[in-house]
């Protein structure tokens, strides 16, 4: 079953076009790296399939099964305000926040939730410490167990391991891995292509415009 799919989608930032007549389909299950060149829209087209901007023209189709609030988005380290004056702990906690219905309140599992998370990446012992405080690599982890918290049906990353060493680099494609088999969507923007033979079960590769004429 597919989960969205992309009909002649062109992207762009004012009159400079990205990418043109796009067509993507993502299915339920898929695990999927996007590769390209800087500049070529793939973080683009990840914040325009989240529905963050808008394309110049096509269109997305989702299916019933896309439901924004069970997806965990990991954006680029840049885009991080990396000075935000909360704990690790209420970091983490705030991917729970789609489960809490009426009540704003966390309840035991949802704090079991993110400690469990911050314990697969070694940072449990920081969930007092201050993100603000945290090397960039740190705040990094804790965004991803953030992301994980929010998971239910679709994880979507954006060069998750940058900043990230080589042991935690494997450890979270160890964590994807396992999301993934038990049928959770894994969407990775990357320039690893060697990660991406070894992990995709579908390898998409953008071209600048200029390149696709």
């Amino acid at each position: 079953m597919f989960l969205f799919k992309c009909n002649n989608l062109c992207l762009g930032y004012g009159s400079t076009l990205i990418q043109e007549n796009l067509n993507i389909q993502i299915d339920k299950g898929d695990y999927v790296f996007i590769l390209g060149e800087n500049g070529t829209g793939k973080s683009t087209l990840i914040k325009t399939i989240l529905g963050f901007i808008k394309p110049y023209s096509g269109t997305i189709e989702y299916s019933p099964e896309w439901d924004r609030k069970k997806i965990g988005y990991l954006p680029q380290t840049s885009e991080i305000q990396k000075t935000f004056p909360a704990t690790v702990k209420e970091i983490v906690l705030s991917g729970c926040q789609s489960e809490l219905g009426i009540f704003p309140f966390y309840k035991k599992q949802h704090i079991q939730k993110a400690m469990n998370n911050l314990k697969k990446l070694g940072m449990e012992e920081y969930a007092g410490r201050s993100f603000k405080e945290l090397s960039g690599g740190q705040q990094q982890r804790i965004l991803f167990a953030r992301a994980l918290c929010a998971t239910a049906s679709v994880i979507i990353m954006d060069e998750p391991a940058k900043g990230f060493d080589s042991v935690t680099t494997q450890k979270m494609y160890e964590i994807v891995s396992e999301l993934n088999a038990q049928g959770v969507t894994v969407i990775t923007i990357s320039h690893d292509a060697q990660a991406a033979q070894k992990y995709a079960g579908k390898i998409i590769r953008l071209e600048k415009a200029e390149a696709l004429k």
